[in-house]
């Protein structure tokens, strides 16, 4: 999990991060995430109930934590950036676009500077981790994430910003992530348009990230995108994904579990539903994966490696008729080159990356 303060010193985090004028009231209202919020009814929502202060909450403790009266308390996330048109330093131009309003989807674009009239990228519609409960597309963590894996690779990017719980429960994040990847097929954005290479459209994400990439590539595989857009490739990068039984270095304490135990969908199945057990005996076969390529990664002291490895093996077992590739980093925790892109381990991966999408 990502592990940054949130910044508490702006008065207004939309407002005082000059974000255009045209996306501040819906910024406003729809991702005010580094404020409380407030769930109106907690009694829809599965979560742990411990107390604290003498007062009953729901929480992640050191997290997040929701009050009796429905405030959402975050304690942990990074602050939100605006995007920079044509920025010299990164060589990068990005922007904020509004999927949908009803539901609230939006995404955050990048694009290389300087690239000629008639050519065409990849295009990566990127999902973020954060435990399906905090991070944002637009957060200082992702910018950098960006700026720093896009200095190796000329890609469009798709970052996705999709609604979080517990104000939205699962499975809505994943609803959210396929309507942005039938948005980007239907060629709405100028930038897409222009410049993407509807032939090399990839789904990508770390962590839960991950997760949704794994399941929105299933869902590919049952369900026809607009315009007969298909998807090459998935990137699935320290997966966060669970079962019933325990493997590796699993413990009923460990926060990935605990996670689930708090933000699963109420409609039952637990650490076996499919969402977050691919192989349990109520999920698709993974011979369906609708992609003809996958890269997994893994980190060597991640308390999710197993899992990886896991999933791969299994992927590499169900049948399925793309090609499966396994990129293991050693030494390294859970998403490193998230938290801190600048490391030789992380600039090795965002290359490993780069040759999975270009390649």
């Amino acid at each position: 999990m990502y592990l940054f303060l949130w910044n508490l010193s702006l008065k207004n985090p939309i407002v005082d991060m000059m974000y255009p004028s045209h996306m501040v009231e819906w910024l406003k209202v729809f991702h005010t995430r580094e404020r409380n919020h407030f769930i109106s009814d907690t009694s829809t929502c599965c979560f742990e109930v411990q107390k604290n202060s003498n007062m009953t909450t729901m929480e992640i403790p050191n997290f997040v934590r929701v009050h009796e009266d429905g405030t959402i308390e975050r304690l942990q996330g990074s602050p939100f950036v605006p995007p920079k048109l044509q920025d010299p330093t990164t060589n990068l131009s990005s922007k904020d676009v509004v999927i949908s309003d009803k539901p609230p989807i939006s995404a955050r674009l990048y694009l290389p500077n300087g690239i000629s009239k008639n050519l065409k990228l990849p295009i990566l519609v990127y999902f973020h981790g954060g435990g399906f409960f905090f991070e944002s597309a637009f957060s200082q963590l992702h910018q950098n994430y960006f700026n720093t894996f896009l200095s190796v690779a000329d890609i469009l990017v798709v970052s996705v910003e999709y609604r979080l719980a517990p104000e939205t429960p699962l499975p809505a994040a994943y609803h959210d992530c396929w309507e942005a990847l039938k948005w980007v097929a239907t060629k709405a954005d100028p930038w897409v348009l222009k410049h993407g290479d509807f032939d090399r459209v990839f789904v990508g994400g770390d962590s839960a990230g991950a997760n949704i990439a794994h399941n929105i590539a299933m869902r590919a595989g049952a369900e026809a995108l607009p315009g007969g857009v298909t998807v090459l490739g998935a990137l699935v990068s320290q997966p966060f994904f669970l079962g019933s039984k325990r493997i590796g270095s699993e413990t009923e304490e460990s926060l990935s579990v605990r996670v689930w135990e708090w933000i699963q969908p109420c409609d039952g199945g637990g650490f076996d539903n499919p969402l977050i057990n691919p192989l349990s005996s109520a999920a698709a076969s993974l011979s369906g994966l609708g992609c003809r390529k996958l890269l997994v990664c893994t980190a060597g002291v991640d308390e999710l490696r197993e899992r990886g490895l896991w999933y791969y093996e299994a992927v590499k077992k169900s049948g399925w008729e793309g090609k499966v590739e396994l990129y293991e980093v050693d030494g390294e925790d859970h998403t490193f080159h998230v938290n801190d892109p600048r490391t030789q381990n992380a600039h090795s991966m965002f290359k490993r990356f780069a040759d999975f999408i270009l390649h």
